[in-house]
């Protein structure tokens, strides 16, 4: 008989918030950057995470509710959303707000992109050798 941790489950479904909490974080800190590259004065880690979360949720929300009626406008919506939960958040106006998550984009894709170019999203592979 096993006890309840044996379930695979359950220990996927912890490492799913682990990740979820880690993945969080990471963006909260490319955020945070932006905000503070491009002059916001009230950008900090706390706050990032707020708007990533709050406005992760309320993009969701608005372009799930839009795709229902008008389709091609939800993708649009859901970004005008998360912009506003990053103006209100960082309260600053809608250009910096556009700015600091046009810039965590870049600083993401970059970061990605340098960490795939030196293999380390291929650690996997080494179990087999």
């Amino acid at each position: 008989m096993y006890g309840y941790m044996h379930n695979p489950l359950l220990q996927l479904g912890a490492m799913g918030v682990v990740a979820v909490f880690l993945g969080l974080f990471i963006a909260a800190v490319f955020l945070w950057l932006a905000g503070k590259v491009i002059g916001i004065e009230k950008a900090s880690i706390g706050r990032s995470m707020i708007a990533i979360l709050g406005g992760g949720i309320l993009a969701f929300i608005v372009a799930a509710l839009t795709s229902l009626f008008l389709p091609p406008l939800a993708p649009i919506l859901g970004l005008i959303a998360n912009l506003w939960v990053i103006k209100t958040v960082f309260e600053t106006g809608w250009l910096k707000a556009f700015l600091a998550w046009l810039l965590a984009t870049i600083i993401a894709i970059l970061v990605v992109g340098i960490l795939a170019a030196i293999g380390l999203f291929a650690l996997g592979t080494l179990s087999a050798l």
